[in-house]
């Protein structure tokens, strides 16, 4: 019974570990994220308010361009729109576009800083940098036992971009590694759970998704349209669940 128990215990410890070395990707990206974010907050400091506004014009057309790209990659229009419509109906229901500016004041608060577009700033953020199907690809081959070539190439993309951004949006920025630590990393640890699960036709409809979410978010910024963004997050969740069900 003693050695079953150092078997049992000994084999935690190792499945323990085996998720802490699944995560590394993850934490790489939310550090460059940290890194990129704080040179792009000293940068915001020293612009004049034409060129972040320009910047922050910039940031707009980009994520409109990564939008289109993005959700062209659906084939399952029905899936789609159902997972939209799904997941904007919940998204709604838990309020969650007013619980996270909720988040955001109250750190804002916590902080102490003068900005008004803290929340936006981590929602941005956060919606460009786990949107993309390198995200979910990356988070996939980490989360399979191989290493994490495409979060690593994709932190350096990260980082670069959070000079930009936190130029433009401030320190909400930073803080968007919290929801980028739950999703990507959750992303990696479903995957190292249940293997290799995720086909192509999933990670198409899930970018798919991603995309006209992105296309929203690109609107918001260019005040075209106010778009509440962020209750259409379910969505995320429920293209996963339609497609394993009618794939």
């Amino acid at each position: 019974m003693g050695s079953f128990d150092s078997f049992y215990f000994c084999d935690t410890i190792h499945y323990i570990c085996s998720k802490e070395h699944h995560m590394i990707g993850t934490l790489v990206n939310a550090g460059a994220i940290i890194a990129g974010g704080i040179l792009g907050i000293f940068f915001r400091s020293k612009f004049p308010e034409r060129y972040v506004k320009i910047t922050f014009q910039a940031i707009g057309l980009f994520t409109l361009f990564l939008g289109v790209s993005m959700a062209l990659k659906g084939r399952e229009l029905l899936i789609i729109i159902f997972s939209m419509v799904l997941g904007g109906i919940f998204g709604e229901w838990m309020q969650l576009d007013k619980r996270i500016n909720s988040l955001g004041e109250s750190l804002k608060s916590r902080l102490k800083s003068k900005q008004g577009n803290f929340a936006e700033g981590m929602v941005t953020a956060f919606l460009l940098y786990c949107m993309g199907s390198l995200t979910i690809l990356g988070a996939i081959e980490e989360g399979l036992g191989n290493p994490p070539n495409l979060l690593m190439a994709k932190s350096l993309l990260d980082g670069v971009s959070a000079i930009a951004l936190a130029a433009a949006l401030g320190y909400g920025v930073l803080f968007s590694i919290i929801p980028l630590l739950i999703y990507q990393g959750g992303l990696t640890l479903l995957t190292y759970t249940l293997g290799n699960y995720f086909n192509q036709l999933i990670i198409d409809e899930l970018t798919a998704v991603g995309g006209l979410m992105l296309l929203g978010l690109g609107l918001s910024i260019l005040e075209i349209k106010k778009i509440n963004v962020t209750n259409f997050l379910p969505a995320l969740v429920v293209v996963v669940v339609l497609g394993y069900l009618f794939l």
